[in-house]
């Protein structure tokens, strides 16, 4: 079974707001086992509405509008699909009753603009929205559903899960999709397909694997559609049991586990304690150490020496050193996660010098340049990685590969 979902709004073509009510709902529906076909963002126009409504129908099931209800001359969602569906408007009294009560508690005055909320398609079921002013509304055509919800997330996402849901559940028999994602680190995508291709190649018919790359790691994602049984579920398990076999020290875990979870956890069980020194990443990869729970246990400090007098007098690196070879270098690196770990006294420490951008890169030292270090109890060992060319994704990148450089120097140690 399939379902197109339509997001409505011109806020969301001009890039005013992010669409994240497509994203909600396309999981609602995958865990019900609906195969989304399609998402469509379009503007508040009525014969968009209708040609893009029409066309849905033609190849799903089920379509989801979302946007559109509000009470203001622009939100005009409800009365085209009203003309759609060949009705008028009603007035529906629970809703009025809630919409009034609603405005009182906040002080404000309920007038003909708010009463209009209450007005919905005369052939829709009405969705009750506790959480809002705008009700939801369900119509079936030619055993088609058509859902329209509010906008606003929260509402949306109540609505979805308390009524779109168990109706569509009690309206179709609906077969199973199963998602399952592993996640890598340590390989690069092309590396890691190469050595993966044995076990890819034997997976069955029935299994679809997708790579997803992100900085730091690579999601494999094992997928069956339209299936029925545990049977299916087991045999995933069992192929990514067989495939820890492959890659045992690249695996990190499943769904959204990260590296900096796994480093969390193992720090935790080794009684180890971390500190960071960083310039240009900026006080990220602490950030993402603390963001968290139990994160004290473990975490020392963290410095953000953005200037080569912090570095100097924060951390103990030598001025002559950054004289001689630029704050964005392996000795300054070095010194500066080995300063990191004597102020406080941890085991491990991260350190990140390099040149974020836009401006500020050399022939020699481009932008994205990143020297990385990491201190241990044994040894400092710095790298040199270029991250990009954009600033949010120079931090990003720099972030994940120096985490990235402390687990590899944590499984030395296993």
């Amino acid at each position: 079974m399939e379902a197109t979902i339509i997001t409505i709004g011109d806020e969301i073509l001009i890039g005013q707001i992010v669409d994240t009510n497509s994203v909600s709902i396309a999981r609602h529906l995958e865990t019900a086992g609906i195969v989304v076909r399609e998402k469509i963002a379009i503007g508040d126009n009525a014969r968009q509405i209708v040609s893009t409504l029409e066309r849905a129908l033609h190849s799903s099931h089920v379509v989801i509008l979302t946007g559109g209800l509000g009470p203001t001359k622009d939100d005009i969602t409800k009365k085209t699909l009203a003309g759609f569906f060949g009705g008028g408007m009603r007035c529906d009294e629970r809703v009025a009753d809630h919409v009034r009560r609603m405005l009182e508690s906040r002080g404000i005055p309920f007038n003909d603009l708010n009463r209009s909320q209450a007005e919905v398609p005369e052939n829709c079921s009405v969705l009750f929205n506790t959480y809002g002013t705008a009700p939801g509304m369900w119509f079936e055509r030619d055993g088609h559903i058509i859902v329209s919800l509010p906008g606003v997330p929260y509402e949306m996402e109540h609505l979805m899960q308390d009524e779109v849901m168990p109706r569509l559940k009690a309206r179709f028999t609906l077969k199973q999709i199963i998602h399952r994602t592993m996640i890598t680190s340590g390989l690069a995508e092309s590396m890691l397909a190469e050595t993966i291709a044995g076990w890819e190649n034997a997976l069955p018919s029935y299994l679809k694997l997708a790579y997803l790359p992100n900085p730091g790691a690579v999601r494999l994602r094992l997928s069956a559609y339209e299936v029925e049984g545990e049977s299916v579920s087991q045999e995933i398990e069992q192929q990514f049991e067989t495939l820890r076999t492959i890659i045992p020290h690249y695996v990190i875990g499943y769904e959204t586990a990260s590296v900096q979870e796994l480093i969390h956890n193992t720090l935790l069980e080794r009684n180890l304690s971390l500190a960071t020194a960083e310039s240009c990443t900026g006080g990220t990869i602490a950030s993402r150490f603390t963001a968290l729970p139990g994160a004290s246990a473990y975490f020392r400090c963290g410095v953000v020496a953005y200037s080569n007098q912090a570095k100097a007098e924060v951390l103990g690196v030598d001025p002559a050193a950054i004289r001689r070879f630029g704050a964005v270098s392996e000795e300054v690196a070095r010194q500066m996660a080995e300063g990191a770990r004597r102020i406080a006294g941890s085991d491990y420490a991260i350190a990140t010098t390099g040149i974020a951008g836009p401006t500020g890169g050399t022939d020699e030292k481009p932008v994205g340049t990143v020297w990385i270090a990491v201190a241990t109890p044994e040894h400092t060992v710095a790298v040199v990685k270029q991250c990009g060319s954009d600033r949010g994704q120079v931090i990003d990148r720099a972030s994940s590969m120096a985490i990235s450089l402390l687990r590899e120097e944590l499984l030395k140690r296993e």
